[in-house]
């Protein structure tokens, strides 16, 4: 099976020194592992037994596009009323534990590795049933129609199941999960995995249009973001607005793999609707 890292919460001791590689610049963030610690989380309307480390959300002027959780649902804990946003669309991947995902009437165990699609105004629950905590990360967007194009349907899949598309002439070296086709245009946000074998690159700085969140899962890389070169472990969060340049190498010695949030097809809005 694959790890996948869970935060684990507490706190720090006395005697750790203050220094971290936290940062918020202009154009990227990062939040690194040791920052989700038990003072830091939020509890949630309408959902028991649950606690929520929220690492991104719209701001004006950054990333505007979507919010990031990292959740811990305790064991008979969880949600029947978890979305509070008619229309947000949410995806779940699950790291750590076992929960029941419940949609049209059909449940859906879940446990490390499950991936879930859940479109805007899909009636769904979430319970812990399990004797230990399930961790999980929810990232929510709200979902932008386009006329003539029929919203997608939920789903649920597995890490172990999806699609890896190889990225041409890197022999395996950098790869990318898929979970949705990048042809379907009903879809207005990609949510993957990326990996990297150890020595692998991603060569060149991306400068996009795509807003991003990058959750590393396993392994350690120095990712480049704008002008600066930044070391990064499983746990660590980058949070990225539009246009800021980035790449990556990965250092080994095991695979670098990090959830990747995307906005995708659609055009970018004018002024105010």
């Amino acid at each position: 099976m694959t790890d996948y890292f869970t935060p684990p919460g507490g706190l720090p001791p006395q005697t750790d020194l203050l220094s971290d590689r936290a940062v918020f610049t202009e154009s990227y963030a990062v939040i690194p592992k040791g920052t989700l610690r038990d003072i830091t989380t939020s509890a949630l309307p309408h959902w028991e037994k649950t606690r929520a480390w929220i690492i991104a959300r719209p701001l004006s002027g950054f990333a505007e596009t979507f919010a990031h959780y990292v959740m811990e649902v305790a064991p008979g804990g969880g949600s029947r009323q978890p979305e509070p946003d008619a229309g947000a669309q949410g995806v779940i991947f699950v790291t750590d534990g076992h929960a029941e995902l419940t949609y049209q009437g059909t449940t859906h165990l879940l446990y490390p590795g499950s991936y879930a699609y859940l479109p805007a105004g899909c009636d769904w629950t979430l319970v812990n049933d399990h004797d230990g905590p399930c961790g999980f990360h929810w990232i929510r967007k709200r979902y932008e129609p386009v006329e003539g194009i029929d919203p997608p349907a939920p789903f649920v899949t597995q890490d172990a199941d999806a699609t890896v598309v190889e990225m041409e002439g890197t022999h395996g070296a950098w790869s990318t999960t898929r979970f949705v086709p990048p042809s379907d245009l009903s879809h207005d946000m990609h949510v993957n995995i990326v990996n990297l074998q150890p020595g692998g690159v991603i060569p060149f700085m991306e400068t996009h249009v795509m807003e991003h969140g990058l959750y590393v899962l396993s392994g350690k890389a120095v990712y480049r973001l704008n002008r600066d070169w930044v070391e990064v472990e499983a746990g660590d969060y980058m949070w990225l607005r539009a246009f800021c340049p980035q790449a990556c190498y990965a250092g080994g010695p095991g695979p670098f793999r990090y959830l990747l949030y995307k906005d995708v097809n659609r055009h970018p809005a004018l002024g105010l609707r």
